[in-house]
């Protein structure tokens, strides 16, 4: 009998998703950057492994898409992609779940069209950038009539892929990177695809055109041709998008999830003598003494923070920081800091001394 109850549970909670979600879909999440801008904290760690308000970047995308019916996710790695594929086989052990390398770095339409086997053509497409988080209501775009992408009016439109649309929200043209934009609207990294295998056809004439392809292939040529053919792609816009690829985005993102998160932070760490000035995220294990912490700070786990001053701030895992200052930094996991008042972006496995001492002669 406890066996049939079992099954039957098992059974009700598959029933009760389907019936939530009748159209499960697919998502390909781009993660193959090297993260650049974000060196040298990026030299040793993925930047969507990255901690933000003390969860990592790319946990906040899976989790988003799985609430929102999402059944298979296809990861586009590239480098440090093993240690993607560590984090989400062991954080997410029940994910249906694919890799695919993207071994030349030459633009997102080439990431997509790398994945074009692992996906079911017939079935409606999620992309979401892996290094971006959008505030949008995915279950209201995902019952949308038409595939849509998400937009939001920026000041300098010439480093995204900026869409031209009309009066009825309809998008008539999308270009990437104009030198001279006729549009300020950019797209953010969030794309909803009901015609994917005309998509990837379109991304496949793309990569194999002759002669002199260019040098990186832009999803959003792919996007033009599918417009170009008669299909009608909607604008949505969006209040609040994240591109977590620069240093100060990645603080000011911190700052803005921990104070909406509010009640849900964490505070497992534990305090001696010591002023803590919300919001902050202190994980397991930590050790904080005689310090000032806050406002806006993340702390990982086994840290270890003495006689220090911190604010609006991102501190990794297993690190030590004793009679320091430190505001708006990035501090990688297995660092040592000890010392001044200092603004900076370090990588893993870091060890400096700003003591300034002259050694004995």
């Amino acid at each position: 009998m406890a066996q049939a109850d079992k099954v039957y549970g098992g059974f009700c909670k598959v029933l009760i998703f389907a019936i939530q979600f009748p159209k499960l879909m697919q998502a390909i999440i781009p993660v193959a950057g090297a993260g650049t801008r974000l060196r040298p904290l990026t030299y040793t760690q993925p930047k969507v492994l990255i901690s933000v308000a003390g969860k990592p970047i790319l946990s906040f995308i899976v989790d988003e898409l799985l609430g929102n019916g999402i059944d298979h996710f296809i990861f586009v790695i590239g480098h440090l992609g093993e240690k993607i594929k560590e984090f989400v086989e062991k954080e997410y052990p029940d994910l249906k779940v694919t890799f695919v390398t993207q071994d030349d770095r030459i633009g997102l339409g080439h990431a997509i069209w790398c994945a074009r086997e692992e996906i079911d053509q017939t079935k409606e497409l999620v992309i979401h950038l892996g290094d971006t988080i959008v505030d949008i209501d995915i279950k209201k775009i995902l019952a949308e009539e038409y595939s849509t992408l998400c937009v939001k009016k920026v000041d300098d439109p010439r480093a995204f892929g900026v869409a031209e649309i009309d009066s009825n929200g309809f998008i008539k043209a999308v270009v990437e990177k104009p030198s001279i934009p006729k549009s300020n609207m950019a797209l953010v990294g969030f794309y909803f695809i009901k015609e994917t295998a005309l998509l990837m056809q379109c991304l496949d004439d793309y990569i194999h055109q002759e002669p002199n392809p260019p040098h990186e292939f832009y999803l959003t040529d792919a996007l033009m041709a599918m417009i170009k053919s008669g299909v009608k792609l909607k604008s949505y816009k969006v209040e609040s998008w994240y591109d977590v690829g620069k240093k100060d985005i990645l603080l000011e993102t911190n700052a803005i999830l921990l104070r909406r998160l509010g009640a849900k932070l964490v505070n497992k760490g534990v305090q001696e003598n010591t002023i803590i000035i919300p919001p902050v995220n202190i994980a397991l294990g930590s050790q904080i003494k005689n310090s000032i912490i806050g406002p806006n700070v993340s702390v990982g786990e086994n840290t270890e923070i003495n006689n220090s001053i911190i604010s609006n701030s991102i501190i990794g895992s297993f690190s030590r920081l004793e009679n320091i200052a430190l505001h708006s930094s990035l501090i990688g996991s297995d660092s040592c800091l000890t010392g001044l008042s200092q603004s900076l972006n370090i990588g893993d496995n870091t060890e400096i001394d700003l003591r300034g001492e002259t050694p004995n002669q």
